[in-house]
């Protein structure tokens, strides 16, 4: 951890997980984003309630898991939304 020369800490390595989902808004486009799941075991396939740019709550299907930190992220962690919830199928 390195801390900075006000007595801040500069980083934190904490293990985040990055879904990217396809959210399909009808026929016109499918749209793909990314989001952080605080479920562990979320897997490629799986199927998921996330809230889409509008606010509303819609099915995604998961297309790719990955783990990274907040300093490797593929997008930025405070513009991220959760997941809301895995579907059992």
């Amino acid at each position: 951890m390195i801390h900075s020369l006000s007595g801040g800490i500069i980083a934190t390595y904490d293990t985040l997980i990055y879904v990217f989902v396809r959210i399909d808004a009808g026929a016109e486009k499918e749209v793909k984003r990314w989001y952080i799941s605080p479920f562990p075991s979320v897997k490629p396939g799986d199927y998921a309630m996330v809230e889409d740019m509008r606010g509303n709550v819609v099915r995604a299907c998961v297309l790719r898991v990955e783990r990274v930190t907040a300093q490797t992220a593929p997008f930025p962690v405070k513009r991220t939304r959760e997941i809301c919830n895995l579907l059992s199928e």
